[in-house]
């Protein structure tokens, strides 16, 4: 294990020394798949291309047990490749499976998420007799892609949230020359030390420093350094807690921007929805809320560094902007958060209204909405024959 270790900070830089711990731990797990219950999945993510995303999975690919390594697939093949000793998956570049442009992912989303838990069979019609078949989903998966995956992913992950190196930061050259053998044979030391002990491993129930499905991923990992001893138990215990704090200060920060992209909306909304807002009003209107957080964030409140950091990751940065008077300032424009409008904090799906029924489309400036007038219609929902089935 210490030479694993050793091997694969060579050749990756990553996040932290916890997160090198997560990794050779996981890819020891991996050896161990048949006795386990949980399969856990190594998210590698980075904000842009060249974070080391793809050498990580190199590296994963000469040490792990049986890989699997794509840049693309579907769920038929990934069906029919796993069985009781079934592979590792590595799949790279999947934010084109799962990113806004890859279309309906729905049945493999679904599939990995089944996965992570052992007896969660997918059921498909198969073969010329057109039988009900029982496909195992139950494998171990690392997926690379520029950021983040899908939550429901993410939450049955170790997260690697990978940097671009520094200037001064040197790894060793990925060569297949040099590079595979060496790691082949440590995968194969891997194999001859954890192969007879599966059984060992099937009847362990390790502390855990988490709960619920934090403690279901991280549960392998700590059984191969309970197995290990020496200081792999506590280290793996401290890269655990470490690891899945950083995701909860990460989920609480993206739960804050969904949040201001929400009250940002609100306030164009009371400004008739301009093209623009100049930064310092948009601000004055974002403090001004006596519910919002931003009075209080920071030290001294929302300021302009603050709104453009917060607001980066959606593509959204302010410019120069004329407005009507002939000046120019500092300004964000509308058009710029419709895309992430839609896509995090979407509109509520309006309910149907009957035929000769007007729609309330934004309430007006200051005023509360002015009830409807006539008489509502009779009869239950969709008229007489019910309401329609939706499609």
């Amino acid at each position: 294990m210490d030479d694993l270790r050793a091997a694969i900070g060579r050749y990756v830089v990553l996040p932290s020394e916890e997160a090198l711990t997560a990794v050779t731990l996981w890819v020891a797990a991996s050896h161990i798949q048949p006795a386990l219950q949980h399969a856990p999945r190594l998210a590698v993510v980075g904000p842009t291309k060249g974070c080391g995303k793809s050498r990580v999975l190199d590296v994963l690919h000469e040490t792990v047990h049986k890989p699997m390594m794509t840049v693309n697939t579907s769920p038929a093949v990934v069906f029919r490749v796993i069985g009781e000793d079934p592979p590792t998956l590595l799949v790279d570049e999947a934010d084109t499976i799962f990113g806004p442009k890859a279309g309906d992912k729905e049945d493999l989303r679904g599939l990995l998420n089944a996965g992570h838990q052992r007896n969660r069979p997918a059921w498909r019609i198969s073969g010329p007799e057109h039988k009900a078949t029982a496909f195992p989903t139950f494998a171990m998966a690392a997926l690379a892609g520029i950021g983040d995956l899908p939550d429901t992913i993410m939450d049955r992950a170790v997260v690697l949230r990978m940097q671009k190196r520094k200037p001064g930061e040197r790894i060793a050259p990925f060569r297949s020359r040099y590079s595979v053998p060496e790691l082949n044979a440590l995968r194969d030391r891997l194999t001859a030390w954890l192969g007879p002990l599966r059984s060992t491993a099937e009847g362990l129930v390790p502390q855990m420093p988490v709960e619920d499905r934090a403690a279901d991923t991280w549960e392998p990992l700590v059984i191969v350094a309970d197995l290990a001893g020496g200081h792999w138990p506590s280290r793996a215990r401290a890269a655990c807690l470490a690891m899945t704090r950083n995701e909860v200060v990460q989920d609480e920060q993206t739960t804050l921007k969904t949040r201001l992209l929400r009250d940002i909306r609100r306030v164009f909304e009371q400004q008739g929805d301009q093209e623009a807002l100049r930064s310092h009003d948009l601000l004055a209107a974002l403090i001004q809320d006596a519910e919002a957080p931003w009075a209080e964030y920071g030290t001294k409140g929302l300021n302009a560094y603050h709104l453009a950091n917060l607001l980066r990751d959606f593509g959204i940065s302010p410019a120069n902007h004329r407005f009507e008077n002939g000046r120019q300032a500092k300004a964000y424009a509308r058009n710029q958060f419709l895309d992430a409008w839609a896509r995090y904090c979407p509109d509520p799906v309006p309910p149907a209204t009957a035929a000769g029924e007007t729609v309330v489309a934004r309430r007006a400036q200051g005023k509360p909405l002015t009830p409807p007038t006539g008489t509502l219609p009779i009869g239950p929902p969709g008229g007489p024959a019910g309401p329609r089935p939706t499609r």
